[in-house]
């Protein structure tokens, strides 16, 4: 877009806060719906996380076509080269999404909001850009998504570091030589299974830092000829449908039954058929019962142990790396896919640290220190991943009725939400992809529609009504976020330790941040309360009128 001029003050019905697959919808849904809208974003161009993630072997673990918009006008007119889409692909896909939708006029990139303050007389937000811009909104949805807050660790000596030292998520545009270079990946989450084995292919030397084992699965990558697609494209209409009634977002689910009433036989049968698949149905499309009992958890960790240790050469491999004994539930930690990240590891010049045996005692001005050794690279990349989920909305210092701030609010109680869209003492204030609701367990698109609708609907309403302001009531808060606890203990996943539940970053209260109660349940939460009045809201307007 154009210059803007300083210390001016741009009156908004709405301000987006992010470019990735919610911003960039809720910016198409809110302009269709007549409101003066604009898009910020940090980045220079659309993607969201997919502008940052751009380091070698990114790409997206939802196969196609799954992965993006549901209107004809898109799919009718893009073609996905392979069923895995890289990051350069998935770019390629937001510049012709920008292009249909004719989003540039409305967007500012390369814009850091500083702070977003309620003034309770004139039912405003007020937001204010690290550059000095300022800008006065009806409504405030910063749709940051779980991944805009880095993080990193907190070694003895990080700074002396000499050599290039850089964040996965903020890889270089130019990209750098790693020809024959000592590297170190230290982190194996997804971001570090996918980028430790495309480094293997060019690294002199690779060295990778665990603490915890990923579990991943088995990726089966196809490449598309020019007339070939995922599924005909006369079936997409009903293939996204069917996605907003799927259990996570996809257009599959869980299997109509539990994992012993199969026997072995028929049992290790449907665990190949899930394994061959090689998608997310291991993780996502199998029995009913694998996410919420540990005797099925462990069958299916069996199995994916029985694969993996096949694969490896040394028993010392095979026990960092798919331990005898299960170091956590199966699924409960973000489940990466990968092509060759075990055999990897087979290879003479590369090399596994495990940091609970070895623990790093600093970084040096040359590499990392161990309690073994000290090593020596030309490049350390950090796959530490993000503040997940919360960061995105407390690195901005947002405040609300009576000042209150959201970073506090949240470090006090851990993420407090009432539908997992909306934070009560927020007025007008919803946000996409964030903590409590479905987020994680749902595919990007389909949850990113089905609140930007929610969230255009619910703006209509105040607008027919002539109201002001809609807020989220603390018992209603208080009673989703007892219902996200009670699903999420009925489940395994706080049972392991990692970014669904808040940990990893210092000071955070360890709290679900999850909604695991699947789409549907949570599509029916949103649509009864919209239909109910927006039971659990309430509102104040220019005409006095409550509700």
């Amino acid at each position: 877009m154009g210059s803007f001029e300083q210390n001016n003050i741009e009156e908004l019905d709405a301000l987006i806060i992010g470019a990735g697959f919610a911003g960039v919808y809720q910016l198409k849904k809110l302009r269709e719906e007549g409101y003066k809208v604009k898009l910020v974003e940090a980045g220079s161009n659309y993607g969201g996380i997919w502008y940052w993630n751009r380091y070698p072997g990114a790409r997206v673990d939802s196969h196609a076509p799954h992965y993006q918009f549901s209107d004809p006008e898109l799919w009718k007119n893009f073609h996905w080269k392979q069923r895995f889409p890289d990051h350069k692909e998935l770019r390629a896909y937001f510049e012709f999404v920008a292009e249909k939708w004719d989003l540039r006029k409305d967007t500012y990139f390369d814009t850091y909001i500083a702070s977003a303050t309620w003034d309770e007389t004139e039912y405003k937000w007020i937001i204010k850009a690290t550059d000095g811009r300022i800008f006065k909104t009806t409504f405030f949805l910063p749709h940051t998504g779980i991944a805009a807050s880095r993080a990193y660790p907190d070694w003895k000596g990080i700074k002396s570091y000499k050599g290039m030292m850089v964040h996965s998520s903020y890889w270089p545009h130019d990209e750098p030589d790693l020809k024959g270079k000592k590297i170190a990946v230290v982190g194996t989450g997804s971001t570090g299974v996918q980028l430790s084995h495309a480094i293997s292919e060019e690294a002199g030397e690779l060295v990778v830092f665990q603490r915890t084992p990923a579990l991943p699965l088995y990726m089966r990558q196809v490449d598309y000829a020019d007339d070939e697609e995922p599924i005909p494209k006369e079936s997409l209409d009903e293939f996204f449908k069917s996605c907003v009634k799927g259990y996570w977002g996809f257009d599959f689910g869980f299997i109509e039954k539990s994992t012993f009433d199969d026997d072995e036989a028929k049992r290790r049968a449907n665990y190949e058929a899930l394994w061959q698949a090689g998608d997310f149905t291991y993780w996502l499309g199998t029995y009913t019962d694998m996410l919420f009992s540990e005797e099925a958890n462990h069958e299916a960790y069996k199995f994916w142990r029985e694969k993996t240790r096949a694969r490896l050469n040394s028993p010392r491999l095979q026990e960092l790396l798919a331990p005898q004994k299960q170091p956590y539930p199966f699924g409960c930690k973000r489940v990466p896919l990968e092509r060759g990240y075990y055999e990897m590891f087979n290879k003479p010049n590369v090399h596994l640290v495990d940091v609970n045996e070895t623990p790093v005692l600093e970084v040096t001005e040359t590499g990392i220190r161990t309690t073994e050794k000290e090593w020596d690279f030309d490049i350390i990349i950090l796959a530490t991943g993000f503040d997940a989920v919360t960061g995105g909305l407390t690195t901005i210092d947002i405040r609300g009725i009576a000042n209150q701030s959201l970073k506090e609010k949240f470090q006090q109680h851990g993420p407090t939400t009432y539908c997992g869209i909306s934070v009560a003492g927020f007025p007008n204030m919803f946000f996409s992809g964030g903590p409590q609701a479905p987020t994680a367990f749902c595919n990007g698109p389909t949850c990113a529609e089905l609140q930007g609708n929610w969230i255009a609907d619910c703006m209509n309403r105040l607008r027919d009504a002539g109201l002001s302001s809609i807020v989220a009531d603390e018992a209603s808060e208080k009673a989703w976020i007892e219902h996200v606890e009670s699903v999420a203990n009925a489940s395994l996943l706080p049972k392991a330790k990692g970014w669904y539940m808040g940990d990893g970053i210092p000071g955070k209260p360890r709290r679900s941040q999850m909604y695991l109660g699947g789409v549907p349940n949570y599509h029916a939460k949103l649509s009864n309360c919209a239909a109910s009045g927006y039971k659990g809201f309430h509102f104040e307007g220019l005409k006095g009128i409550t509700a």
